[in-house]
């Protein structure tokens, strides 16, 4: 499923007036996760999951293209959990 999809999904099962407004919904929602693991580093949604700021350590790679070895520093990612009641559901 793809952001139109999930827009069409919450507009067609949500109380919303408009496709416009179940979209706006859905920025708000990410928006706020966004904020969240940014902030605290952590949104936990409870029965759905958890979002959580990892950091990846620096390590060496390898060129794909010219097998050479090159050194990839360090980043920081996002983690998902997934809650019992989505595991459960699968």
């Amino acid at each position: 499923m793809n952001k139109a999809e999930l827009i069409n999904t919450i507009n067609a099962t949500g109380n919303y007036t408009s496709r416009a407004n179940a979209a706006t919904a859905l920025e708000d929602v990410l928006n706020a996760i966004t904020t969240g693991v940014t902030g605290d580093g952590k949104v936990q949604i409870v029965g759905f999951g958890t979002f959580t700021k990892k950091t990846r350590a620096a390590r060496t790679g390898r060129n794909p293209q010219t097998g050479a070895t090159i050194n990839i520093g360090p980043s920081t990612t996002v983690g998902f959990k997934a809650g019992k009641a989505l595991k459960d559901s699968l």
